[in-house]
């Protein structure tokens, strides 16, 4: 039914009318719409989460084995439910922080146009700056949020690994980090999130922008032209354009995304509060440099399918919202 809509919706579509921008959007649809599809689209990559967050953060024996053998591992010891672990929570705790993502990357992408319409740059640059502009705002804005989900959710993650806390659900998870270190232990990682993810999602959407944008033009299709792209077309480019983007990104921030991952969850790095320098001394002494990139297959898997899945997704849940004539 949804496709059939967006199959009306993508008729007699003119190429400059595949950007949706804000003022189009019936808002209400689309955060509700929203709302559906991205938990459906995150259950889909969840398990890849749960193994590359197990393969930062335990030792020696599943940081070495690869992303096949640590979900085998999971599913023989935890059975299904395990690769699940934190989805619920997720799911639920992320609809507020959805809102206030999808409203400031619309919002700051929408004005970023508007003001850079006279410059004197290329297509492609211009769209790619109003989508990195608008993923950096969007990341900034819902950073607050995220984290101590995040926090939250990978610990459930990796329950029962040497070096976590046992917690029953994300209240106990709340309890107990609050408990040993006051409400800024729900914010572990916080400055390393917001200095080094909000110049990756910059990346990831300006990626994205450009990549579509160049990817159409290869294709032969123009603004001016009365030529419509079909909907497979559509579905297709985009998917390209987000694997891309997530590809990319994956490469740049795996590093980073490990050193951050295990600050959130690991509490006996000895005496005094984890901080950024321990977690990256603990690290290259158990696995050298390489450490760093400890969970790198599945991060790259879960980043590209990410990247695919959530631009369709989202350029879906835009075309069914747009406002009614």
């Amino acid at each position: 039914m949804a496709v059939e809509a967006a199959d009306a919706a993508t008729t007699g579509m003119a190429l400059a009318d595949t950007e949706i921008n804000w003022d189009r959007l019936d808002k209400t649809r689309f955060h509700v719409i929203g709302a559906i599809l991205f938990t459906v689209q995150s259950a889909l990559i969840h398990p890849t989460a749960v193994v590359k967050t197990r393969m930062q953060v335990a030792g020696s024996g599943i940081s070495q084995m690869n992303g096949l053998s640590v979900f085998r591992h999971i599913i023989r010891s935890d059975g299904i439910p395990g690769v699940f672990r934190g989805f619920g929570t997720s799911a639920i705790g992320s609809m507020p922080g959805r809102v206030l993502a999808l409203t400031s990357l619309e919002v700051a992408k929408d004005m970023t146009l508007k003001y850079t319409k006279g410059l004197n740059m290329p297509e492609a640059s211009r769209i790619g700056v109003a989508n990195g502009v608008a993923g950096m705002v969007s990341n900034l804005a819902s950073c607050a949020y995220f984290v101590p989900l995040d926090v939250i959710c990978q610990r459930l993650m990796v329950q029962g690994l040497p070096g976590t806390t046992t917690c029953n659900g994300p209240f106990d998870v709340v309890q107990k980090v609050s408990k040993a270190e006051g409400f800024r232990g729900l914010y572990r990682g916080f400055g390393l999130t917001a200095i080094t993810q909000t110049p990756a999602s910059a990346l990831w959407w300006g990626a994205y922008g450009s990549a579509q944008h160049i990817i159409w033009r290869s294709l032969g299709y123009s603004d001016d032209m009365e030529t419509k792209p079909s909907h497979v077309e559509l579905v297709t480019v985009q998917a390209t354009a987000g694997m891309v983007a997530g590809a990319c990104s994956s490469v740049i921030t795996t590093p980073i995304d490990t050193v951050k991952t295990r600050l959130q969850v690991i509490d006996d790095y000895g005496v005094g509060r984890p901080s950024i320098m321990k977690t990256v001394k603990s690290l290259v002494k158990e696995d050298g440099w390489r450490g760093f990139y400890r969970g790198f297959g599945p991060r790259f898997v879960n980043m590209s399918f990410y990247g695919t899945t959530m631009i369709v997704t989202y350029e879906l849940i835009k075309r069914l919202s747009v406002k009614q004539a």
